[in-house]
C-alpha cells in the first residue's frame, strides 16, 4: 500500500541523513519534496499543510544530541509527526458496554461492510471467545441478507434468520431483540450502502441508530478511494457520528493517502485494516507500526505476532530439535515454505523487516518469490515419502518423473536439491556451540525480551536458555556482535550474491537464500517460533 510513499520519503530523507550539519534551507528543500511526495499519494491537502509545517518548526533549530547527526534528527521528527498524524496509539474495538454490545457498520456499497463484519466476528469468537450474532440490514442488494447467512457459517459464527419484507429499522430492532434473549455478547448490524452518499441512506442510518442505540459505529472505507474517502468520513460522521474507522484493501497497490488522511481529517480513530480476502485477513491498526513500515524501519513486532498466530510452538521446537541433529529432510524444508505463505509470503514478511522493503523488487528480479516456493512445493509434492525423507536416492529416471509430474524441468529440481543441502548443512552448524553463537543469541534474546515474548517456549529460541537484554551489554560486545553481523551478510554486505544466494537470509529462515539471518517463526535454532497456534 505504501511502496511509492515509502520510496519517495526514503530518498528524500537518505539525502538529509549523510550531512554532518543542516541549514533551514536544507530543510526547506527536503520538505517541499516531503510535500510534494504525501501530495502524490494523495493525503489531503490540509493535512499535508499541517504536518510540514510542524516537522519545519521541530526541525529548524531542533536540539542535536551530540551522538546524533542532524538528519537522523529531522528522520525522527518526520517519523514523529507520522504517528502523530496516524493517531498516537492503537484503539482497540471497545465492548465496554452492557451486552448484548451492538456494532453498527456503516458505507458505501462495495467497501467491504459485509465480508468486514464476518472478519469481525470471527476475531471476536475466536480471539476473545465473544458469542456473537451478525444481521443483515440490507435489503436492497440482491442476496445481501444471503452472503452474510453464507459468511456466517464460513467463520461459525450465528446469522439473523432472514424474513422476507421486513425493513432494515425492523430487522435491527429483531437483531438487539434475538441478541438479548440468546445470550449474545455483541450484535454486528450490516447496514445498507449505496454507490454514493444521498439522503435517504443517512435518514435510514439515523433511524437505525435510534432504534438500536449502537455502542461503536465503524464507518468501512475502501483505502484505494483515495481524495474522496475523506469527504466520505466527513458526511457519515456528522450525520450519524461514527466512532471508528476500518480501512479495506490495505493490501492494494493504492497509495495509502486516506489512511494518512481520515484521522487526521475526522480525529476519529483507525480501529481495523482489512489486508486481504481471506476471513483471517484483518489487523490491529498500530499508527507507529505503519509509521515505521512508511519510513522503511520494518515492522519486527507485527512479524513475530504473525508468527505466534500460525506456527505451533510445539511442532517448531521438535522441528528445531531435529535440525539441530542435523535432519533436514525435504518434507521439512515443504512445512517452512507453508510457514512462510501463511505468514505472508517472501513480500509481506520482506516489507516487516528493517531495511529490508527496498530490496523485495532486486529479489523479485533475481527470482526469489513465491511463485519460486510455490514452485519448489509444486516438485516436493510430485516426490515419494521414500524420496522426500531421502533426497540421495534422487536419480536421473526419479528427476524425470518428477519434472513432469510438477511441470518443472530438472535444473529446477537440481537448484532446490543443492538449495536443500545448503540448509541442512547450515542448520547443523546453527545447532552446534560454535564461537560467536552466544552473541547473536543474546541479542534475539534481548529482542524478545523487549517485546514481552521472553517466556515464550524456553525463550523464543529454543534451546538459548537465559536471554541477556542488548541494552546490558558494554559497548565493547556490541562493537562484536556488529562486526559478527556484518560477517554473517548481515550488515555492509547488503545483496552480495544474488541470484545464487542471498547473505544475511536464511539459515532456515527463508529457504533457498544460505546466509546468517533466521526469520521469525519459520523454525530452526536461532528462529523466533514463538506462540501457541489455536487449535
Amino acid at each position: 500500500m505504501f511502496e511509492s510513499l515509502q520510496e519517495r520519503l526514503g530518498s528524500i530523507l537518505n539525502g538529509l541523513t549523510g550531512r554532518g550539519a543542516l541549514s533551514e534551507a536544507d530543510v526547506s528543500a527536503a520538505l517541499r519534496e516531503v510535500r510534494r511526495a504525501l501530495l502524490e499519494a494523495d493525503v489531503a491537502l490540509e493535512v499535508v499543510r499541517s504536518f510540514t509545517d510542524k516537522v519545519r518548526e521541530k526541525a529548524v533549530g531542533a536540539a542535536v544530541l551530540k551522538s546524533i547527526k542532524p538528519g537522523q534528527m529531522v528522520v525522527k521528527i518526520v517519523h514523529d509527526e507520522l504517528v502523530t498524524m496516524l493517531g498516537e496509539e492503537g484503539v482497540a474495538i471497545d465492548l465496554n458496554a452492557p451486552a448484548p454490545v451492538v456494532l453498527m457498520m456503516v458505507g458505501l456499497q462495495g467497501s467491504g461492510k459485509t465480508t468486514t463484519s464476518a472478519k469481525i466476528a470471527r476475531r471476536l469468537t475466536e480471539r476473545q471467545g465473544k458469542k456473537v450474532l451478525m444481521a443483515s440490514l440490507d435489503t436492497r442488494r440482491p442476496a445481501a441478507q444471503e452472503q452474510l447467512r453464507q459468511l456466517g457459517e464460513q467463520v461459525k459464527v450465528a446469522t439473523l434468520p432472514i424474513v422476507a419484507g421486513q425493513s432494515p429499522v425492523d430487522i435491527a430492532r429483531r437483531a438487539v431483540q434475538a441478541g438479548k434473549l440468546g445470550g449474545h455478547d455483541v450484535v454486528i448490524l450490516d447496514t445498507a450502502g449505496r454507490t454514493h452518499i444521498d439522503e435517504p441512506l443517512m435518514v435510514e442510518m439515523a433511524d437505525i441508530k435510534k432504534m438500536s442505540a449502537p455502542h461503536e459505529i465503524l464507518l468501512v472505507a475502501d483505502s484505494l478511494t483515495g481524495q474522496d474517502a475523506v469527504n466520505l468520513a466527513k458526511s457519515f460522521d456528522s450525520r450519524v457520528g461514527i466512532t471508528g474507522l476500518v480501512l479495506t484493501r490495505m493490501d492494494g497497490d493504492g497509495r495509502g493517502g486516506a489512511a494518512l488522511s481520515m484521522r487526521a481529517v475526522t480525529g476519529k480513530p483507525i480501529k481495523l485494516i482489512g489486508t486481504g480476502e481471506k476471513m483471517d485477513a484483518l489487523e490491529e491498526f498500530y499508527p507507529k507500526r505503519i509509521a515505521d513500515r512508511i519510513l522503511g524501519m520494518g515492522d519486527i513486532v507485527s512479524l513475530v505476532e504473525k508468527a505466534a498466530e500460525n506456527i505451533d510452538a510445539e511442532q517448531a521446537a521438535a522441528m528445531a530439535k531435529k535440525m539441530q541433529s542435523g535432519k533436514f529432510d525435504l518434507n521439512d524444508l515443504a512445512q517452512q515454505i507453508q510457514q512462510m505463505s501463511k505468514m505472508g509470503g517472501m513480500g509481506g514478511i520482506m516489507g516487516m523487516m528493517p531495511g529490508m522493503g527496498k530490496m523485495k523488487d532486486q529479489l523479485a528480479a533475481a527470482g526469489l518469490d513465491d511463485k519460486m516456493f510455490k514452485r519448489q512445493l509444486a516438485i516436493i509434492s510430485s516426490m515419494t515419502r521414500a524420496e522426500r525423507a531421502n533426497p540421495d536416492i534422487l536419480k536421473h529416471s526419479r528427476k524425470k518423473r518428477i519434472a513432469a509430474g510438477s511441470g518443472t524441468d530438472a535444473a529446477e529440481i537440481n537448484k532446490l536439491l543443492k538449495m536443500h543441502r545448503g540448509m541442512a548443512d547450515m542448520m547443523k552448524a546453527m545447532g552446534g556451540k560454535g564461537k560467536g553463537g552466544g552473541m547473536m543469541r543474546a541479542a534475539m534474546g534481548g529482542l524478545a525480551s523487549k517485546m514481552g515474548l521472553g517466556g515464550l517456549a524456553g525463550g523464543m529460541m529454543p534451546g538459548m536458555g537465559g536471554m541477556p537484554d542488548l541494552s546490558k551489554m558494554d559497548p565493547k560486545q556490541l562493537e562484536a556482535l556488529q562486526k559478527q553481523a556484518e560477517a554473517a551478510g548481515l550488515g555492509k554486505g547488503g545483496m552480495k550474491g544474488l541470484p545464487g544466494g542471498f547473505p544475511g537470509l536464511g539459515g532456515g529462515g527463508l529457504p533457498g537464500l544460505p546466509g546468517g539471518m533466521k526469520l521469525p517463526g519459520l523454525g530452526g535454532p536461532g528462529g523466533l517460533p514463538g506462540g501457541v497456534k489455536k487449535k
